[in-house]
Protein backbone atom coordinates (compact mmCIF):
# COMPACT_ATOMS: atom_id res chain seq x y z
CA UNK A 1 0.00 0.00 0.00
CA UNK A 2 1.56 3.09 -0.55
CA UNK A 3 -0.68 5.34 1.10
CA UNK A 4 -0.98 5.55 5.02
CA UNK A 5 -4.15 6.14 6.32
CA UNK A 6 -3.00 6.80 10.18
CA UNK A 7 -0.09 9.72 10.60
CA UNK A 8 1.44 10.57 13.83
CA UNK A 9 2.14 14.85 14.32
CA UNK A 10 4.35 16.48 16.95
CA UNK A 11 2.69 19.95 18.39
CA UNK A 12 5.94 22.23 18.19
CA UNK A 13 6.33 24.01 21.79
CA UNK A 14 9.36 25.95 21.05
CA UNK A 15 9.27 26.39 17.38
CA UNK A 16 11.27 29.21 15.85
CA UNK A 17 14.27 29.43 13.35
CA UNK A 18 16.86 26.79 13.63
CA UNK A 19 19.92 28.64 12.84
CA UNK A 20 22.08 24.59 13.31
CA UNK A 21 20.00 23.83 10.00
CA UNK A 22 19.91 27.46 8.39
CA UNK A 23 23.46 26.41 6.33
CA UNK A 24 22.08 23.72 4.65
CA UNK A 25 18.22 24.47 4.55
CA UNK A 26 17.80 27.48 1.98
CA UNK A 27 13.90 27.55 2.90
CA UNK A 28 14.48 28.52 6.27
CA UNK A 29 13.82 32.44 6.44
CA UNK A 30 13.03 34.72 8.99
CA UNK A 31 9.21 37.23 9.22
CA UNK A 32 10.61 40.64 10.03
CA UNK A 33 9.17 42.12 12.77
CA UNK A 34 7.35 39.34 14.51
CA UNK A 35 8.35 38.15 17.66
CA UNK A 36 9.39 34.73 18.81
CA UNK A 37 6.30 34.36 21.01
CA UNK A 38 3.98 35.38 18.38
CA UNK A 39 5.58 33.30 15.70
CA UNK A 40 4.74 29.95 18.31
CA UNK A 41 1.12 31.30 18.78
CA UNK A 42 1.17 31.54 14.93
CA UNK A 43 2.34 27.84 14.69
CA UNK A 44 -0.11 26.38 16.82
CA UNK A 45 -2.84 27.51 15.63
CA UNK A 46 -1.21 26.90 11.99
CA UNK A 47 -0.95 23.31 13.60
CA UNK A 48 -4.41 22.51 15.25
CA UNK A 49 -6.45 23.54 11.83
CA UNK A 50 -4.18 21.25 10.38
CA UNK A 51 -5.01 18.49 11.99
CA UNK A 52 -8.55 19.34 12.37
CA UNK A 53 -8.47 19.50 8.60
CA UNK A 54 -6.64 15.98 8.22
CA UNK A 55 -9.55 14.49 10.59
CA UNK A 56 -12.19 16.11 8.50
CA UNK A 57 -11.16 14.00 5.53
CA UNK A 58 -11.10 10.63 7.60
CA UNK A 59 -7.35 10.35 8.35
CA UNK A 60 -6.58 9.00 11.51
CA UNK A 61 -4.57 11.41 13.01
CA UNK A 62 -2.08 10.60 16.34
CA UNK A 63 -1.06 13.96 18.21
CA UNK A 64 2.16 14.40 20.38
CA UNK A 65 3.18 17.20 22.53
CA UNK A 66 6.52 18.58 21.98
CA UNK A 67 8.33 18.44 25.40
CA UNK A 68 9.38 21.71 26.00
CA UNK A 69 13.06 20.82 27.14
CA UNK A 70 15.56 20.32 25.15
CA UNK A 71 14.51 23.12 22.95
CA UNK A 72 13.74 21.42 19.85
CA UNK A 73 13.02 24.35 16.88
CA UNK A 74 11.80 21.69 14.43
CA UNK A 75 9.97 19.10 16.23
CA UNK A 76 7.15 19.70 13.99
CA UNK A 77 8.84 18.06 11.13
CA UNK A 78 9.08 14.08 13.00
CA UNK A 79 9.22 12.43 9.34
CA UNK A 80 12.87 12.82 9.81
CA UNK A 81 13.46 11.06 12.79
CA UNK A 82 11.65 7.65 12.05
CA UNK A 83 9.98 5.21 9.52
CA UNK A 84 7.56 2.91 10.29
CA UNK A 85 6.46 -0.64 8.04
CA UNK A 86 4.22 -2.46 7.56
CA UNK A 87 6.01 -5.48 8.73
CA UNK A 88 6.65 -4.03 12.16
CA UNK A 89 10.23 -2.60 11.71
CA UNK A 90 11.03 1.09 13.20
CA UNK A 91 14.02 2.61 11.79
CA UNK A 92 15.90 5.16 13.41
CA UNK A 93 17.74 7.84 11.29
CA UNK A 94 21.10 9.92 12.11
CA UNK A 95 19.70 13.68 12.03
CA UNK A 96 22.38 16.16 10.77
CA UNK A 97 21.37 19.12 13.33
CA UNK A 98 22.73 18.13 17.20
CA UNK A 99 19.66 20.64 18.40
CA UNK A 100 17.65 17.75 16.43
CA UNK A 101 18.36 14.77 18.08
CA UNK A 102 16.43 15.11 20.96
CA UNK A 103 13.26 15.19 18.28
CA UNK A 104 14.01 11.13 18.85
CA UNK A 105 11.40 10.42 21.82
CA UNK A 106 11.22 6.72 23.68
CA UNK A 107 8.37 7.68 24.84
CA UNK A 108 6.84 7.87 21.75
CA UNK A 109 7.98 4.81 20.77
CA UNK A 110 6.16 3.39 23.41
CA UNK A 111 3.10 4.56 22.83
CA UNK A 112 2.97 3.63 19.32
CA UNK A 113 3.74 0.62 20.91
CA UNK A 114 0.53 0.39 23.10
CA UNK A 115 -1.35 0.19 19.76
CA UNK A 116 0.61 -1.43 17.31
CA UNK A 117 2.76 -4.14 16.81
CA UNK A 118 6.78 -2.88 16.89
CA UNK A 119 8.50 -5.81 16.43
CA UNK A 120 11.96 -4.48 15.79
CA UNK A 121 13.95 -1.43 16.03
CA UNK A 122 16.52 -0.45 14.12
CA UNK A 123 18.69 2.83 15.39
CA UNK A 124 20.98 4.55 12.46
CA UNK A 125 21.82 7.16 15.06
CA UNK A 126 25.11 6.09 15.72
CA UNK A 127 26.37 7.43 12.19
CA UNK A 128 25.96 10.61 13.91
CA UNK A 129 29.60 10.15 15.17
CA UNK A 130 30.66 9.51 12.16
CA UNK A 131 29.31 12.49 10.28
CA UNK A 132 27.31 10.23 7.99
CA UNK A 133 23.21 11.14 7.76
CA UNK A 134 20.04 9.95 6.97
CA UNK A 135 16.80 12.07 7.35
CA UNK A 136 14.02 10.04 7.47
CA UNK A 137 11.00 10.32 4.90
CA UNK A 138 12.93 13.96 4.19
CA UNK A 139 15.95 11.62 2.58
CA UNK A 140 13.96 8.81 1.11
CA UNK A 141 11.35 8.66 -1.25
CA UNK A 142 9.48 5.42 -0.87
CA UNK A 143 7.65 3.99 -3.67
CA UNK A 144 5.90 0.79 -1.15
CA UNK A 145 3.73 -0.84 -4.34
CA UNK A 146 7.26 -1.36 -6.06
CA UNK A 147 9.52 -1.72 -3.74
CA UNK A 148 12.01 1.88 -4.96
CA UNK A 149 13.23 4.16 -3.38
CA UNK A 150 14.28 7.69 -4.29
CA UNK A 151 16.96 9.80 -2.56
CA UNK A 152 18.48 13.25 -3.61
CA UNK A 153 22.25 13.46 -2.23
CA UNK A 154 22.93 16.16 -0.12
CA UNK A 155 24.80 17.26 3.21
CA UNK A 156 21.75 15.51 5.28
CA UNK A 157 21.07 12.28 2.87
CA UNK A 158 24.08 9.80 3.18
CA UNK A 159 24.76 7.74 -0.47
CA UNK A 160 25.81 4.93 1.71
CA UNK A 161 23.46 5.09 4.30
CA UNK A 162 20.53 5.67 1.08
CA UNK A 163 21.76 1.95 -0.26
CA UNK A 164 22.26 0.24 3.22
CA UNK A 165 18.94 1.26 4.39
CA UNK A 166 17.21 0.74 1.03
CA UNK A 167 18.80 -2.91 0.90
CA UNK A 168 17.51 -3.66 4.71
CA UNK A 169 14.14 -3.07 3.52
CA UNK A 170 14.37 -5.02 0.38
CA UNK A 171 13.86 -1.61 -1.87
CA UNK A 172 15.65 -0.57 -5.31
CA UNK A 173 17.44 2.51 -4.89
CA UNK A 174 17.47 5.43 -7.39
CA UNK A 175 20.24 8.16 -6.15
CA UNK A 176 20.81 11.58 -7.84
CA UNK A 177 22.17 15.34 -7.38
CA UNK A 178 19.50 18.08 -7.29
CA UNK A 179 20.46 21.37 -7.08
CA UNK A 180 18.04 25.24 -6.37
CA UNK A 181 18.12 27.93 -9.26
CA UNK A 182 21.13 29.11 -6.79
CA UNK A 183 23.12 26.13 -7.09
CA UNK A 184 23.12 24.65 -4.06
CA UNK A 185 21.96 20.98 -3.10
CA UNK A 186 18.88 20.55 -2.23
CA UNK A 187 18.26 19.82 1.13
CA UNK A 188 15.75 17.39 1.08
CA UNK A 189 14.57 15.11 -1.31
CA UNK A 190 10.69 15.61 -0.64
CA UNK A 191 10.93 19.20 -1.59
CA UNK A 192 11.28 18.15 -5.57
CA UNK A 193 9.53 14.62 -5.67
CA UNK A 194 6.82 13.29 -4.23
CA UNK A 195 5.39 9.45 -5.38
CA UNK A 196 1.70 8.37 -5.46
CA UNK A 197 0.52 5.60 -6.61
CA UNK A 198 -0.08 6.22 -10.37
CA UNK A 199 1.70 9.76 -10.84
CA UNK A 200 4.51 11.56 -9.40
CA UNK A 201 5.49 15.06 -8.85
CA UNK A 202 9.22 16.30 -9.55
CA UNK A 203 11.51 18.97 -10.49
CA UNK A 204 13.22 17.45 -13.11
CA UNK A 205 15.04 20.59 -13.78
CA UNK A 206 17.09 20.55 -10.28
CA UNK A 207 18.41 17.16 -11.64
CA UNK A 208 21.27 18.78 -13.81
CA UNK A 209 23.01 15.53 -14.77
CA UNK A 210 21.15 13.71 -17.87
CA UNK A 211 21.96 10.30 -17.19
CA UNK A 212 20.69 10.78 -13.42
CA UNK A 213 17.50 12.66 -14.82
CA UNK A 214 16.99 10.31 -17.37
CA UNK A 215 17.68 7.24 -14.96
CA UNK A 216 15.05 8.86 -12.70
CA UNK A 217 12.57 8.96 -15.53
CA UNK A 218 12.55 5.69 -16.61
CA UNK A 219 12.19 4.34 -13.01
CA UNK A 220 8.99 6.60 -12.50
CA UNK A 221 8.00 5.79 -15.76
CA UNK A 222 8.78 2.01 -15.95
CA UNK A 223 6.55 1.71 -13.00
CA UNK A 224 3.78 3.45 -13.98
CA UNK A 225 3.58 6.55 -12.83
CA UNK A 226 2.12 10.03 -14.36
CA UNK A 227 5.04 11.85 -14.24
CA UNK A 228 3.64 16.11 -13.28
CA UNK A 229 6.66 18.48 -13.71
CA UNK A 230 6.60 21.22 -11.85
CA UNK A 231 9.30 24.30 -11.85
CA UNK A 232 12.26 25.15 -9.23
CA UNK A 233 10.23 28.63 -8.66
CA UNK A 234 7.66 26.28 -8.30
CA UNK A 235 9.67 23.99 -5.49
CA UNK A 236 10.05 27.14 -3.73
CA UNK A 237 6.48 27.78 -2.50
CA UNK A 238 6.81 23.70 -1.72
CA UNK A 239 5.08 22.62 -4.52
CA UNK A 240 6.81 18.71 -4.18
CA UNK A 241 6.47 18.29 -0.88
CA UNK A 242 2.81 16.70 -0.70
CA UNK A 243 1.62 13.46 0.53
CA UNK A 244 -1.01 10.81 -0.69
CA UNK A 245 -2.77 9.45 2.11
CA UNK A 246 -5.76 7.06 1.98
CA UNK A 247 -9.19 7.81 4.47
CA UNK A 248 -9.30 5.69 7.12
CA UNK A 249 -12.86 4.70 6.17
CA UNK A 250 -13.47 4.23 2.36
CA UNK A 251 -13.22 7.18 -0.08
CA UNK A 252 -10.98 8.51 -2.99
CA UNK A 253 -6.86 8.87 -1.70
CA UNK A 254 -5.88 12.34 -0.72
CA UNK A 255 -3.10 14.71 -1.95
CA UNK A 256 -1.66 16.72 1.02
CA UNK A 257 0.37 19.91 0.67
CA UNK A 258 0.13 24.00 2.00
CA UNK A 259 -1.67 26.48 0.98
CA UNK A 260 0.73 28.00 -0.97
CA UNK A 261 1.91 24.75 -2.96
CA UNK A 262 -1.34 24.45 -4.15
CA UNK A 263 -1.53 27.71 -5.14
CA UNK A 264 1.61 27.62 -7.15
CA UNK A 265 0.23 24.85 -9.27
CA UNK A 266 -1.13 25.94 -12.29
CA UNK A 267 -4.80 24.81 -13.36
CA UNK A 268 -3.40 22.40 -15.44
CA UNK A 269 -1.39 20.68 -12.67
CA UNK A 270 -3.83 20.40 -10.13
CA UNK A 271 -6.72 18.95 -12.69
CA UNK A 272 -3.93 16.24 -13.19
CA UNK A 273 -3.55 15.64 -9.92
CA UNK A 274 -7.40 15.82 -9.05
CA UNK A 275 -7.72 12.78 -11.31
CA UNK A 276 -5.73 10.59 -8.92
CA UNK A 277 -6.76 12.39 -5.74
CA UNK A 278 -8.98 14.72 -3.83
CA UNK A 279 -5.91 17.65 -3.06
CA UNK A 280 -6.06 19.03 0.63
CA UNK A 281 -4.17 22.26 1.23
CA UNK A 282 -2.97 22.93 4.61
CA UNK A 283 -2.49 27.03 5.42
CA UNK A 284 0.70 26.90 7.40
CA UNK A 285 2.28 29.57 6.35
CA UNK A 286 4.03 30.46 9.45
CA UNK A 287 5.57 27.01 10.21
CA UNK A 288 7.02 26.83 6.37
CA UNK A 289 8.85 30.03 6.05
CA UNK A 290 10.26 30.05 9.28
CA UNK A 291 10.81 26.25 9.40
CA UNK A 292 11.74 25.66 6.03
CA UNK A 293 9.73 22.40 5.85
CA UNK A 294 5.96 22.18 4.55
CA UNK A 295 3.29 19.92 5.14
CA UNK A 296 4.75 16.70 4.04
CA UNK A 297 7.39 17.07 6.82
CA UNK A 298 4.72 17.30 9.28
CA UNK A 299 3.46 14.09 8.85
CA UNK A 300 5.32 10.90 9.63
CA UNK A 301 2.99 7.96 8.29
CA UNK A 302 2.20 5.03 10.46
CA UNK A 303 2.17 1.89 8.43
CA UNK A 304 2.97 -0.55 11.30
CA UNK A 305 0.03 -3.42 11.89
CA UNK A 306 -2.35 -2.56 14.44
CA UNK A 307 -1.55 -4.64 18.03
Amino acid sequence: MQSASTVFLVRPVQFGFNTETAASNHFQQTIAGLEQEAIQQQAFAEFDAAVAKLRAHGVRVLVFDDTPAPPKPDAVFPNNWLTLHPDGRVVLYPMHAPNRRAERRPDILDSLRSQFTVREVIDLSYHEQEGRFLEGTGSIIFDHEHRVTYAGLSPRTDADLFQQVTSLLGYRPVSFRATDAQGHAIYHTNVMLCVGGKFAVICLESITDPAEQAAVTDALVSTGHEIVTISLAQVAHFAGNMLTLQPAAAGPELLVMSQSAHDALTNDQRQTLSRYCTLVPLPIPTIETVGGGSARCMLAEVFLPFA
